[in-house]
């Protein structure tokens, strides 16, 4: 009987604790796969394939404010990546994230602004705004940006919240953990990807020193923390 109650007991801490993901792991080669096919179609066959990244500061690239780093941030990082991998793509990468916007705000344009652009994927990241407008309105407003997206054909991918200095991450209902949950809940009822940067930055949480040196400033990543997501990003278009 033991035996049989451990594993359930594991399961049922790793959802307390927020570790729900989006698709399963085997199921990140598949949700891309036709995009990954098409990234590497050669010339003349191949097409443009569009990116887009919409959101708050962080994928904008503000670095410290006002200053804006654009090659340094993750979506520019990303293309530098992805082309490594796929030499004969056209990729554009859009970049329509707005400093200092949530998401009750980005919904508000996704269709003039995003899905004007044709997109083949879009990146959402809101997090860390959106403890400025409450779950409930965040949770109707990534919802609505899903649906719109899925309706059209275009695969989407969440992005848990970055990391903010001010923030207790001792405390596992701090207010940005509480909207990753609610983002890694939205990935999995919607079956769309996930990329968790709140779980990639976790090794840092215990150390406000080591943190600071991928950091800006209080809530903006510097370089190295744009390379820690950027790579999370990665991983759903690898070649297996």
């Amino acid at each position: 009987m033991k035996r049989l109650l451990m594993p359930f007991l594991f399961f049922l801490t790793l959802a307390v604790h927020g570790q729900t993901k989006g698709l399963l792991q085997n199921e990140q080669s598949s949700y891309l796969i036709n995009l990954k096919s098409e990234l590497q179609v050669e010339w003349p066959k191949n097409r443009t394939i569009n990116i887009v990244f919409h959101g708050h500061s962080v994928p904008s690239g503000y670095f410290k404010t006002p200053l804006v780093n654009t090659m340094g941030a993750y979506p520019n990082l990303f293309l530098k990546k992805l082309k490594a991998i796929y030499p004969f793509a056209v990729v554009n990468v859009i970049v329509t994230a707005i400093g200092g916007e949530n998401s009750v705000k980005g919904a508000a344009r996704f269709e003039s602004d995003v899905l004007i652009h044709k997109p083949d994927i879009v990146l959402i990241d809101y997090a860390l705004n959106d403890r400025n407008v409450g779950s409930d309105k965040a949770n109707a407003a990534w919802t609505q940006m899903i649906k719109q997206a899925k309706d059209r054909g275009i695969k989407v991918i969440l992005l848990t919240p970055s990391p903010d200095q001010s923030v207790n991450y001792a405390d596992p209902d701090n207010e940005l953990n509480k909207h990753a949950d609610q983002i890694r809940r939205l990935a999995e009822e919607n079956q769309v990807g996930l990329v968790d940067s709140y779980k990639a930055f976790e090794f840092l949480y215990q150390d406000k020193e080591k943190l600071s040196k991928y950091m800006a400033q209080v809530n903006h990543p510097n370089e190295l923390g744009h390379e820690l997501i950027a790579e999370e990003i990665l991983k759903w278009f690898q070649i297996k």
